[in-house]
């Protein structure tokens, strides 16, 4: 690399994440608390993977769907994390060209995925709940397999242009003042008109997001219409604790992901260093919560990581 000013003459190899430009300071301390959300989320989902396929009990379709989700959020933690550590820990900055544009795939695909995971885990407990009968022949290993291809091919194949277009522009600079490989974040240095970049990007998030947050809004809206026509006392807890941990990872995957949108788009209103940190977060957080809920609240799951833990 020649010089950093007339390196958009260059072919750029590689890119340097500057995390938190305005409070490089408070790094390492930062790095305690996210080290271990990082090991509270590969040892949870690790735990939760391992008791879904040692316990016979838990081989239905549901607790696949979880697994499915696990699998996602194990990727996520693993594709984002250990670079921002480095990055804390060994001021490791530099990122390949490749690297760059993969962590940036894999991060758009991958939400896009887990965000579809739960649109079919929402219409698994509404069939569950609005047509119990006919549950055992309408969500089957099959349904499951199906919807695990649907689920990567979809958010793949839509997500991919993302980085493929991002890695087709000329860079004016290399330094990204992120911690990761956003695509806002990778394509705003670019000497190039971004806009068609940025309008795809848009257009396939909400299109995927919205879609999803729509049909889960309406299995909930018909899961409570059926609940609310029980008349059987104690009908009504039982229907809703089935689906209660369920609802609590979308509201909490929703919160999160709504607050980071709104602190992008008010992004001249607020520190830069913030929606860094929410970034961070949204991969991290929702990776760690979600086998805990499940685990806390699931009496299945429960039952059998205390078989886990006894044989080992």
């Amino acid at each position: 690399m020649a010089s950093e000013t007339n390196s958009s003459s260059l072919p750029v190899s590689e890119f340097l994440l500057i995390c938190f430009p305005n409070f490089q300071t408070w790094q390492h301390w930062l790095s305690l608390p996210l080290g271990l959300l990082f090991l509270l989320a590969m040892g949870a989902n690790t735990i939760l993977l391992i008791t879904i396929r040692m316990e016979a009990s838990l081989h239905e379709p549901m607790y696949y769907l979880l697994s499915l989700l696990s699998l996602l959020d194990i990727v996520l933690c693993l594709t984002v994390i250990p670079k921002v550590l480095a990055i804390f820990w060994f001021d490791s900055k530099s990122i390949s060209f490749s690297a760059c544009f993969l962590q940036m795939f894999i991060m758009n695909s991958f939400l896009t995925m887990e965000s579809c995971t739960f649109m079919v885990m929402a219409y698994d407990r509404y069939v569950a709940i609005c047509h119990p009968l006919r549950y055992p022949s309408i969500i089957t290993g099959q349904f499951v397999a199906r919807a695990a291809i649907f689920i990567v091919a979809r958010n793949g194949l839509l997500t991919m242009p993302i980085p493929i277009l991002s890695s087709r522009l000329r860079y004016c600079t290399r330094v990204i003042k992120n911690c990761i490989c956003t695509n806002m974040s990778v394509s705003r240095l670019s000497c190039e008109d971004i806009t068609f970049n940025q309008l795809y990007q848009f257009v396939t998030g909400w299109i995927l997001l919205g879609s999803d947050l729509i049909l889960i809004i309406l299995s909930y809206s018909f899961i409570l219409k059926a609940v609310l026509q029980i008349k059987v006392e104690g009908a009504i807890v039982k229907a809703l604790s089935t689906c209660g941990s369920h609802f609590i990872l979308i509201l909490f995957f929703s919160t999160v992901l709504l607050v980071l949108v709104i602190t992008n788009l008010a992004r001249k209103r607020i520190p830069p260093d913030v929606p860094i940190l929410l970034n961070i977060l949204h991969h991290l957080i929702p990776p760690a919560l979600n086998p805990i809920v499940y685990g806390v609240r699931t009496k299945e799951i429960k039952q059998g990581i205390q078989k886990l833990m006894i044989r080992l």
